[in-house]
């Protein structure tokens, strides 16, 4: 049972006692009971009660509401905060659990970086990797092909050729892996080349019809808000290709006069994608939450819309 229901049970146990006693005592009451009084009686009783749920509705309403607050909040949404006002023991309670959330969105950020910044590492270093090893040794193998093919007799320099073909696209294959995980055009030339050349890897190996909208003159960005506006972007198209069944996607990037920047992806896709929110999802809202920046994803059968805005993203001299 609620707190509620059971500081009302407790009052109209007392009230229904009181109205008893002056039914039932000769002292309060006519003996036999006369209808009238009897009727006025209940009556008052019941005026006493709808009056005594109404107060401890309005005074128990913060309560009622931390508690939805305490069963609904998520600390990749920053910012959930109850009212705090008055002195009593429940406006204490309430400072006490939005001092709670401040510590905990504090302590998420923190570790949400720690993470992040490793997993890049990672990236980084898997990437050097496949570049160093695996796409070396492909092209040793490619080059040894093409000299056993060209020394060859047919049948055998037919299938050679083959194997070399194969060989080849399975190297760019890991070219490709390796610009997906260690983005070098995002620290050679910049945010928006970075995207331009994102995008149109996108669309040729995807055959998704790409647009892009990339305002000039955007505000000079630190490295971290970069490599997140670029990570959002990835994992907003690579949600459109597996999950939207989309034939089109825009990628729009602007900035207003305060130094805000909006990065927008936007796809023609059936929506759905917040039925569940993945690990792609929650791993864009991390990103988000590492830079202060906000994360709206509106999803429709027209189609799905993930927009970043970073408030005051202007690089910090």
């Amino acid at each position: 049972m609620s707190l509620f229901w059971r500081l009302f049970a407790l009052n109209a146990l007392v009230l229904g006692s009181a109205t008893a006693l002056l039914l039932w005592a000769p002292v309060t009451v006519s003996v036999p009971v006369v209808l009238t009084e009897a009727v006025v009686l209940v009556a008052g009783l019941a005026v006493m009660l709808v009056a005594n749920a109404a107060l401890l509705r309005i005074g128990l309403a913060p309560v009622a509401r931390l508690r939805k607050l305490m069963t609904t909040v998520d600390l990749l949404r920053p910012g959930q905060r109850l009212p705090e006002r008055g002195r009593g023991e429940i406006s204490e309670l309430i400072r006490t659990f939005n001092a709670m959330l401040d510590r905990l969105e504090q302590e998420r950020a923190a570790s949400s970086s720690r993470v992040l910044l490793a997993q890049e590492a990672e990236r980084r270093r898997i990437a050097q990797e496949l570049h160093d090893e695996v796409g070396q040794t492909m092209t040793a193998i490619l080059l040894s092909l093409k000299r056993s093919s060209d020394q060859a007799d047919e049948p055998l320099r037919g299938e050679l050729r083959q194997a070399q073909e194969i060989t080849r696209e399975s190297l760019d294959e890991v070219r490709r892996l390796v610009r997906r995980l260690r983005p070098d055009v995002l620290e050679d030339l910049g945010l928006v080349s970075a995207l331009t050349s994102l995008t149109g890897e996108f669309a040729t190996h995807t055959g998704l019809r790409v647009s892009r909208a990339f305002a000039s003159g955007l505000p000079d960005l630190d490295q971290q808000t970069e490599l997140v506006l670029y990570r959002v972007a990835q994992e907003a198209l690579t949600n459109a290709a597996r999950h939207a069944e989309a034939a089109r996607v825009e990628v729009s990037l602007r900035h207003t006069g305060d130094g805000t920047v909006v990065l927008a992806v936007t796809d023609d896709g059936h929506g759905g994608v917040l039925a569940g929110e993945g690990a792609g999802i929650r791993g864009m809202r991390e990103r988000a939450l590492l830079i202060g920046a906000t994360l709206d994803i509106t999803s429709a059968a027209s189609g799905t819309q993930v927009r970043l805005t970073v408030p005051d993203a202007r690089k910090q001299s």
